[in-house]
């Protein structure tokens, strides 16, 4: 618990040590060239956040709530709050790596008592996190391409069997995506597979493929789809190893002072899901500041 309990705060400090520099220097953050208007300030930022590999620094909080169903009982919330840095660091001119945890602050999952199968409990506590380590090409090289690739964790960091899976996982992700002026369109793809973890706990090997596409309208507004696709290769019959979300979300970049934050609405609703703690609907709301960049340039020239 207390090694969960200072990866939080280490993260957490990292907000509290940015944020003055920002409101120091608040052209620390990548900003609209000399003579732009404001408006296409906020929709250049706008493309920048709805980029996987985009080189500007953010944080994200995430709050999904899920509705699940459970057979043959009354459908139940899982609630969870994520924390998602992205933090890229120029290698060389050509190239960045991009540094993405994901850390789950709390979960809030349903799951039958172990004491009585019948009656359904809940438990809240730290989720597993996800740490990916992403090698891309900057523009110099690939143009409108958006293009990544590296290794990907989760680790076990949980702070019950009910709101985490208990294994430590390892495996590639890939980014593919082109942005132009006015849209996104992509998919980042994550597969993880156990090594090692609790022997206890059943082996996993699982799939996160997120597409991604949005339209970028003026004063910061996007819209696009939303919804992550998940499959669970260890299922035990082949109807609970997709789910397939269908959904559509709605951002808007704002200015809180000087300090630009993305806040974005989603409803996805899951066209095929696993027929016990399968889920049918998320309600998603972000909320996502641009830092400033704290390691500038370039580390090798």
């Amino acid at each position: 618990m207390r090694k969960k309990l200072i990866l939080t705060l280490l993260y957490l400090g990292m907000i509290l040590y940015a944020a003055p520099l920002w409101a120091a220097n608040p052209s620390a953050t990548t900003a609209a060239p000399e003579g732009k208007g404001q408006g296409q300030s906020l929709e250049e930022l706008n493309k920048e956040l709805s980029n996987p590999v985009s080189s500007v620094w953010s944080i994200s909080f995430q709050e999904n709530n899920y509705l699940l169903e459970i057979e043959g009982k009354k459908d139940h919330w899982n609630s969870n709050l994520n924390f998602q840095p992205v933090l890229p660091v120029a290698l060389t001119k050509n190239w960045n790596l991009i540094t993405r945890p994901v850390v789950t602050l709390f979960n809030s999952a349903p799951h039958p008592n172990p004491y009585n199968p019948a009656e359904i409990k809940r438990t809240t506590g730290f989720g597993d996190t996800v740490l990916m380590e992403m090698l891309s090409p900057t523009p110099r090289l690939v143009g409108n391409w958006l293009l990544g690739v590296g290794p990907t964790f989760i680790l076990p960091t949980a702070s019950s069997d009910f709101t985490g899976q208990g294994k430590w996982q390892v495996g590639p992700a890939v980014v593919v995506g082109y942005l132009s002026k006015k849209w996104i369109l992509g998919a980042f793809v994550q597969n993880w597979t156990s090594f090692g973890g609790s022997g206890n706990r059943p082996e996993t090997n699982q799939m996160n493929l997120q597409p991604f596409a949005a339209y970028f309208l003026p004063g910061g507004w996007s819209i696009g789809y939303s919804g992550n696709i998940l499959a669970n290769w260890k299922a035990d019959s082949t109807g609970d190893i997709w789910t397939v979300p269908i959904g559509i979300g709605i951002g808007k970049l704002v200015k809180l002072g000087p300090l630009p934050v993305k806040i974005g609405l989603a409803v996805q609703y899951m066209v095929h899901h696993p027929d016990n703690f399968g889920q049918k609907w998320n309600i998603q709301l972000g909320v996502t500041p641009v830092i400033p960049n704290l390691i500038k340039g370039t580390l090798f020239d």
